[in-house]
């Protein structure tokens, strides 16, 4: 893909408003509590199809940082970096039991994790300032 057609791939791509996000393409919606955790719509297509989605177990406590999930498609392996502390309440078994759930709807059906979070002000990005990251990339 040249360079005009990824930026342009870049500009089409959904950042709902109301989710904050990690530089790693991680998004999460603390306005329901336990606050959920997924991946981006931008992640999801540098994924490609996923086929294989491993979740941590519930009740699992894990820092900003943590490798909480492991990701598989067709091209790559790929940790979810959590970016946020906290307990993990629920799990989407959903998505673990067919991972073609996040590609489709990643801020939706797609969500991975549930969390209690520990920390209040976890270093998350505004969906403008994520916007721009993934402009520049």
């Amino acid at each position: 893909m040249n360079e005009h057609a990824s930026e342009q791939a870049a500009e089409n791509l959904e950042v709902p408003e109301h989710l904050e996000y990690s530089t790693e393409h991680v998004w999460v919606d603390r306005t329901v509590s336990p606050a959920l955790v997924g991946i981006t719509e931008y992640a999801a297509d540098q994924f490609g199809d996923l086929v294989f989605v491993d979740l941590p177990e519930v009740e699992t406590d894990v820092r900003a940082g943590d490798e909480v999930v492991e990701l598989e498609s067709a091209k790559a392996v790929q940790p979810l970096v959590c970016p946020v502390a906290g307990t993990v309440r629920y799990v989407n078994r959903d998505a673990a039991d067919d991972p073609e759930i996040i590609n489709r709807d990643p801020y939706g059906e797609g969500w991975m994790l549930k969390i209690d979070l520990d920390d209040d002000q976890p270093e998350l990005l505004t969906a403008e300032e994520y916007a721009a990251v993934v402009r520049n990339s």
